[in-house]
Formats: C-alpha cells, sequence, structure tokens
C-alpha cells in the first residue's frame, strides 16, 4: 500500500463515513476491506481503531451487497470537505 498523505487521510474519511461502503474504497483506491482495516490499525490511534471498528462491524451500510447503493456516489452530497483530519496519528 502506497498512498499519498492526501489518498491515506481521504481513505480514512471515507471509512468513517456510513454511507460509503467498502466496495467504493476498493473502487478509488483499490484497497480490499481487509486492507482498509489494517490502514486504520496502522493510521490510528487504538481507542480510535477500536471505536470504529466496534461502529463498522456488521453495519449493512458498509456493504454494497446488504443494501441499495446510488451508482457513483461515494459520498454524502451533504458532507463538508475534510482534510487532514485529527483521528490519524500524523
Amino acid at each position: 500500500m502506497n498512498l499519498s498523505i492526501e489518498d491515506t487521510d481521504r481513505v480514512i474519511e471515507m471509512a468513517w463515513e456510513d454511507r460509503t461502503t467498502f466496495e467504493a474504497i476498493n473502487y478509488q483506491f483499490g484497497l480490499k476491506e481487509q486492507e482498509v482495516i489494517e490502514l486504520m490499525r496502522t493510521e490510528m490511534k487504538p481507542s480510535s481503531f477500536k471505536m470504529w471498528r466496534k461502529r463498522v462491524q456488521g453495519r449493512k451500510t458498509k456493504h454494497e451487497k446488504l443494501r441499495t447503493f446510488e451508482k457513483g456516489r461515494f459520498k454524502c452530497s451533504r458532507q463538508k470537505q475534510i482534510t487532514h483530519n485529527s483521528i490519524s496519528k500524523r
């Protein structure tokens, strides 16, 4: 996984979004669900990672097959652009 700092931040942001599926992250960045989990584990504080895992584990909205998904839309239109989030270790 060789992502730029901006791409890493964007993947973290997308992983935190309830409406963004792992398939959307895979489509944009080529990362499978397990790779996203590993990225989150290495880039986040342990307490933040545990909170995130608890939130997304078994969540239907994170898996395209378990929900209806508007093709081509990876982020909520109401969400503001987030850069250099404070959740990452950097």
